[in-house]
């Protein structure tokens, strides 16, 4: 089954609406379909090097708008108004997640927000169950957006990228390991962007100690001061 639709999929690098085709899957593989539109990118660009960039634009594009929906779909079609869950929960629960990944998704939501947004588009990680989730969970609308068009351009552009600059020969290297390379790359941003965090974090808490201090000893002062006053 998903070797047929693998072909299905790859079959459109030769017509002339793959471009559209790599629209309607990238849009629907953020919310349900099982195929990532990378492989439908990939071939386009081979395909076409020059049009690389604008292959991946359409990615892009049809990825972020699925993201809204999945979203829309977590956050309207998910639990009735009695808090049980929906026809369409069901059948995920069923035949796709379970309630137990979306529990865990919804606990690092409360921990990373952002970040797990971004992870999510831009490594292997299953961006259906987090675009749903994130609407399930009622996480920020704004931010959800900002993250999957930073994380999903990253990786459409990236694979782009490397097809338009290495041609036909980096196709072996993506289909071993850019998966590895995304999620390495991802760790490496996320852990000096926390790294930056913490450092000036600790910076300006010895600001603040240091003013806290300045004020103390101006305290102080001013008390000696009015006692020597005072004494006169």
């Amino acid at each position: 089954m998903v070797r047929r639709l693998y072909d299905w999929v790859l079959s459109w690098c030769d017509s002339k609406w793959g471009w559209l085709a790599l629209l309607f899957i990238a849009l629907f593989e953020a919310s349900w379909f099982p195929l990532p539109p990378d492989i439908l990118l990939i071939a386009l660009c081979l395909g076409a090097t020059k049009k690389s960039f604008r292959f991946a634009t359409i990615c892009l594009i049809g990825s972020v708008i699925g993201a809204a929906l999945g979203y829309g779909l977590g956050h309207f079609l998910w639990i009735t108004p009695a808090g049980d869950p929906t026809a369409i929960a069901n059948f995920f629960y069923d035949h796709v997640f379970s309630m137990e990944s979306f529990n865990n998704v919804g606990n690092l939501y409360d921990r990373f927000n952002f970040w797990i947004v971004f992870t999510a588009g831009f490594t292997p990680l299953p961006f259906k169950l987090f675009t749903i989730a994130g609407g399930m969970f009622d996480i920020n609308f704004t931010m959800f957006i900002i993250a999957s068009i930073i994380a999903r351009g990253m990786r459409f552009y990236l694979i782009a990228w490397l097809i338009w600059k290495f041609g036909a020969p980096i196709k072996v290297f993506i289909d071993k390991y850019f998966n590895l390379l995304a999620t390495l790359l991802a760790a490496m941003l996320i852990g000096f962007t926390a790294l930056a965090f913490w450092l000036f974090g600790a910076e300006e808490s010895d600001t603040s100690n240091n003013n806290c201090d300045t004020t103390t000893e101006i305290v102080e002062n001013n008390n000696t001061e009015l006692c020597d006053t005072t004494d006169l």
